[in-house]
């Protein structure tokens, strides 16, 4: 995969989403508590990034941790779920194989209520982190089969914490994936013509309107500031689409994080303004993205600067 630093060149797509709207907007709901790692679980180490950093020593159970990881699925599930129900939101939860093979029901109510069941890796961990394409594809069955037998729907999206493998994209596409969403360097989706069995659809993501920016130094403290923040990007967005321009625009949420109370009033008052908007955008599952995307602009190749 060669870097791409020219994208559409200041020329994207000249189309509309379905609704009429020039801006889709796509909430996320990671549900990963579960399937990040815990020496209680085996792994060598316990996940270190939660409400503080913790102190617990390398190779020793953080019960502590486990505990602020568990409060997602345990409290923070459901203020997510009615949240989103009592607005008539519909959402992508990308979900970890491993916590899905936990929670088995958890997960089929998320289906249940509307929301699409994407593929989040079997751990909460970085696929680059794979040594070899046969584990990293054993772990990606693994995923699909499980979530497939919890909720009923296979996973047709992909997203893993951090960064795919030199393989992730081979393997979705070998998998009939629809999109992956490992991509923080656009405002629209775009095709990547240049994976073996492709060519696959990339819908990015983002990182800066996202919740877990309250568990980062210079990041989010309160709730007002992530509100401000994504009602700028609303505003910025909504001025570039009304003047012509699709656009795309990423909210991401964590189980554990805006679920808890404080931080969960940034996840009500941006499922309001979301709401408030009404047909000036199209809020979307991230599936039904891809699919709109696919009918108004096929692959194609863009044209790319080579060093």
């Amino acid at each position: 995969m060669h870097r791409d630093l020219r994208g559409y060149a200041g020329n994207p797509p000249d189309f509309s989403w379905p609704n009429g709207a020039r801006l889709a907007v796509s909430v996320v709901v990671n549900f990963e508590e579960g399937a990040e790692l815990q020496v209680g679980d085996g792994d060598a180490a316990s996940e270190r990034m939660g409400e503080v950093l913790s102190v617990v020593e390398p190779g020793t159970r953080d019960i502590g941790q486990e505990q602020i990881f568990a409060y997602g699925m345990r409290a923070g599930l459901w203020r997510f779920l009615d949240a989103l129900d009592a607005r008539d939101l519909p959402a992508t939860f990308f979900l970890c194989g491993r916590a899905v093979e936990r929670v088995p029901g958890l997960a089929a109510e998320v289906v249940r209520r509307g929301h699409e069941p994407a593929c989040h890796g079997w751990r909460w961990r970085p696929s680059s982190d794979y040594a070899d394409r046969e584990s990293e594809a054993a772990d990606l069955d693994r995923c699909i089969e499980v979530t497939e037998a919890a909720t009923g729907q296979r996973p047709l999206g992909f997203f893993c914490r951090g960064s795919e493998s030199i393989w992730t994209r081979e393997l979705l596409a070998a998998r009939g994936f629809v999109y992956t969403s490992n991509a923080f360097d656009d405002d629209l989706p775009y095709w990547d013509l240049d994976v073996a069995g492709g060519p696959l659809l990339v819908v990015p993501y983002a990182l800066d309107s996202n919740d877990m920016k309250f568990f980062h130094p210079n990041g989010f403290a309160r709730s007002s500031e992530m509100i401000d923040y994504v009602r700028d990007a609303l505003q910025v967005l909504l001025t570039e689409a009304e003047a012509g321009k699709p656009r795309l625009l990423n909210i991401g949420f964590h189980l554990r994080i805006c679920g808890r109370p404080a931080r969960f009033r940034a996840a009500q008052e941006i499922f309001s303004m979301l709401a408030d908007l009404g047909d000036r955008i199209w809020i979307a599952r991230r599936l039904d993205i891809s699919e709109a995307f696919r009918e108004v602009a096929p692959p194609q190749r863009l044209g790319h600067d080579h060093a």
